[in-house]
């Protein structure tokens, strides 16, 4: 049973990271600060929750559980507040968005 629960846990926390690399990937090539705070509140905060639940289910971290649910909570919480005040923040600046033809 544990084999086949650290090939899941492994799994899932790949997942988690190749979630990252996209939002990241986002961040750095979408056109303007409203669409990188969309891919950062978004993408970001999914991905990070998908590669904590992977540690979580690790069957080598059964200590730090409560720990990692915290992170996973506070995660949860703090990611789409910086993404949305970072939004507003550009948007009360009147930062230009980028218009395509």
């Amino acid at each position: 049973m544990s084999l086949y629960q650290e090939e899941i846990s492994v799994g899932i926390m790949i997942l988690g990271a190749v979630l990252v690399l996209i939002a990241m990937i986002g961040i750095v090539r979408f056109p303007d600060v409203f669409c990188r705070a969309h891919a950062l509140g978004k993408g970001l905060t999914l991905g990070l929750m998908v590669l904590l639940f992977g540690i979580w289910l690790d069957p080598e971290t059964e200590v730090s559980g409560l720990k990692v649910i915290a992170a996973i909570f506070f995660q949860f919480v703090t990611l789409p507040v910086a993404s949305h005040l970072l939004a507003r923040l550009s948007y009360e600046k009147n930062l230009p968005r980028v218009r395509r033809r």
